[in-house]
């Protein structure tokens, strides 16, 4: 399958996709109508977005060619999670997609006892053993929350091994556990890690989580049998009072076994409202940081910041803005990370850097920019690294801004020599109108985005909105570059 590029660059609002149509260059992953359409778990405040996709991340299979799995949000509410999560698979390398629900929520088959699921995330092993791992939680009668985690081995068509890692029960809401990411080890077949955050709040609610929490350590389990059984939680980075860490994702050298686990440290988080930093007056809370591990988990270096995460956010939207996102070269164990940094423009609006480091995070490069200067937010962006060493990096940017209106692109950019420099910025879709995105803290297509390689191409799966239309808000789309 091989995208076709459409020159919309510039149109502005004026050449919105109008309602129903599918985003040019891309195929669809999801399919409405959602699989949960006539879910109704009790009421807990918020609205919920029937059809609604959002949040998608996705997974090559290094064990049968073609296979492509996607897992996402499916029915958001406005005040978290959603009525279930749902997955693709694709035979095809990406050219089309199969949708089945997964089973870490009471609206799916067979699912775990809780109201809502939400951060998912997906790894495939060198057996073709897919794992996906969930946030499942209640916010009805008591605050119960846990990680979830689930395989499959025919390709994403079946899911089982369906498990509770970890339970939080409160009637509170300040014990949250947050923003997992599961990692299958490239070269073990069997083993894999769940890691995610575990905040502790003196406040109740879970949504005053990531500026309030008295703490929030990182929190890892491991599997060695393919899903069947995890081994107890193990704080890998314990954080004081005020210090936090969050979106915690492992990358794994293939040729050596090290663990490397990427995340935002929040130090200093004593203040009301998302405390954004806005250099000059001083640092941002928000730091690019990570932690290694040479003896498959057992034992953690101190954390090593890598720069200051000087975001400022996007207005009137949430996306990825304090999460960091790593890759890694399998073939020279080059590390990079991209997230969101305003440095580049004297503080007025995020844009997408980059750092990189050759000698196993001793020392990392200064932050560059990746996206095209257009004056315009760049955000939510996504790395990976192909057969051949080229870095692709995908990110949304907006066209302009209004009160009525926010344009939206979809960019690709690619570095062929390490991250040094990265060719001018390719449309794989857009514009499409942001302001039809479901309401979550702001207008929500999700925190991240997926983005895989498969040999020397690169297999991004991304949300859409589809203007205008209200009773189908968003889509799960698919493209290659």
């Amino acid at each position: 399958m091989r995208r076709m590029r459409y020159a919309l660059i510039g149109l502005g609002a004026a050449a919105l996709m109008p309602t129903g149509v599918l985003a040019s260059g891309t195929v669809p992953v999801s399919h409405d109508p959602s699989p949960y359409i006539n879910c109704s778990p009790p009421a807990a405040g918020g609205t919920n977005y029937p059809n609604a996709e959002v949040e998608p991340y996705v997974a090559n299979n290094p064990h049968t060619s073609g296979n492509l799995i996607a897992v996402w949000q499916q029915d958001r509410w406005s005040n978290g999670g959603a009525h279930g999560l749902a997955a693709g698979y694709s035979i095809n390398d990406g050219a089309s997609w199969t949708q089945v629900t997964l089973p870490f929520d009471a609206c799916a088959p067979g699912g775990l006892p809780f109201e809502r699921a939400s951060d998912p995330w997906i790894s495939i092993g060198p057996d073709g053993t897919a794992y996906a791992d969930a946030l499942s939680f209640n916010l009805g009668a008591n605050f119960n929350n846990g990680i979830s985690a689930a395989t499959s081995t025919d390709g994403g068509k079946t899911w089982g091994n369906t498990q509770l890692i970890e339970l939080d029960k409160t009637m509170t809401g300040t014990e949250l556990n947050d923003k997992n990411s599961i990692t299958a080890d490239p070269v073990h077949a069997g083993t894999a890690y769940a890691i995610w955050d575990d905040v502790s709040s003196p406040f109740a609610g879970f949504f005053n989580r990531h500026v309030l929490g008295f703490q929030g350590d990182a929190i890892l389990s491991k599997t060695t049998d393919g899903g069947r059984s995890w081994s107890g939680t193990k704080i890998i980075v314990h954080t004081g009072n005020f210090t936090q860490t969050i979106g915690n994702v492992i990358v794994i050298d293939p040729r050596t076994g090290t663990l490397y686990d990427f995340f935002d440290l929040i130090l200093g988080t004593n203040s009301v409202g998302k405390n954004h930093g806005k250099p000059p007056t001083g640092p941002s809370p928000f730091n690019v940081a990570f932690v290694k591990s040479t003896d498959g988990g057992s034992s953690w270096t101190n954390p090593q910041i890598i720069a200051n995460e000087q975001t400022v956010g996007v207005p009137n939207t949430r996306t990825g803005d304090i999460l960091p996102e790593p890759a890694i070269d399998p073939a020279t164990g080059q590390l990079y990370v991209v997230w969101q940094d305003s440095r580049f423009n004297g503080f007025n609006y995020d844009e997408v850097a980059i750092s990189t480091s050759t000698n196993g995070g001793g020392t990392w490069s200064t932050p560059a920019r990746v996206n095209d200067n257009t004056g315009q937010p760049a955000f939510t962006p996504m790395v990976v690294v192909n057969s051949v060493g080229k870095v692709g990096v995908t990110y949304y940017q907006f066209l302009s801004q209004s009160p009525s209106s926010l344009p939206t692109d979809v960019f690709d950019k690619t570095s062929s020599n390490q991250g040094g420099s990265f060719g001018a910025a390719s449309l794989i879709t857009g514009p499409f109108d942001m302001t039809t995105a479901p309401q979550a803290g702001g207008f929500f297509l999700g925190d991240y985005e997926g983005l895989v390689n498969n040999g020397t191409e690169f297999h991004p799966v991304f949300v859409v909105t589809n203007t205008g239309n209200l009773t189908n808000r968003t889509d799960v789309v698919a493209s290659e570059f």
